[in-house]
């Protein structure tokens, strides 16, 4: 078990290395304003040590309150923003009806259209094994077909994430702390209900059993 300042150096030190062999303006991170990738847009901006690119997901169905940390902190960072929304076309009839179908249309197609709109080599998540079995086995750089997926805190765990939050002082959504644990949209996603429950037995479990599909159709 490593410790979370050895799991820190490590992360900074891959973040380090992607910049030296990628052009940084071809980095973007996928910034969903959620706790796990706000603490991957503060190490890749302390790693540059300047502006940064962040893509954010506007399925229209996010929490306000995530949505106003958004704005507000891409401002106070000085965070080159790019906002991925699908298009009407593609809106389903049925939000959620249908999960695959949903989350590639509200998800999957808007972050593939910005993604080469802006020509986006490098994608940086903040997802990690311990959130769901099927990100158990995944590597900290994934080919994704068209781009590489790069997970700098993919060895942390939830505690890890609070707790550099905390010594960090960083800004995260207040829904927090009125008992959510994971934020997706709001159609699927209710505050984890008591203790004993996993981070993400709040997210609709279906779709957190289909996770491997969702990942094959491009979901990260």
């Amino acid at each position: 078990m490593h410790s979370l300042q050895e799991k820190l150096a490590a992360s900074r030190q891959f973040l380090t290395s992607l910049a030296a062999r990628h052009n940084p303006a071809r980095i973007a991170v996928a910034w969903t304003a959620g706790k796990d990738s706000t603490v991957v847009l503060d190490l890749w901006r302390e790693v540059l040590g300047g502006p940064v690119t962040a893509i954010n997901l506007d399925t229209g169905c996010k929490f306000p309150e995530i949505l106003a940390l958004r704005d507000r902190l891409a401002v106070e960072w000085g965070v080159t923003l790019h906002v991925a929304r699908p298009l009407l076309e593609d809106i389903p009839a049925g939000i959620a009806d249908d999960k695959l179908a949903c989350c590639g249309a509200l998800k999957v197609r808007p972050l593939r259209r910005t993604m080469a709109e802006l020509g986006i080599e490098v994608l940086l998540t903040g997802i990690r094994a311990d959130e769901n079995p099927s990100r158990t086995d995944l590597s900290h750089l994934e080919d994704r077909q068209g781009y590489t997926q790069a997970n700098p805190i993919l060895d942390w765990t939830e505690m890890d994430v609070w707790a550099h939050t905390t010594t960090r002082a960083l800004p995260y959504c207040t829904l927090y702390d009125q008992g959510y644990r994971s934020l997706g949209c709001m159609p699927c996603t209710t505050r984890v209900a008591g203790e004993g429950q996993g981070e993400r037995d709040g997210r609709d479990q279906e779709k957190e059993a289909r996770m491997a599909e969702l990942r094959a159709l491009g979901y990260f």
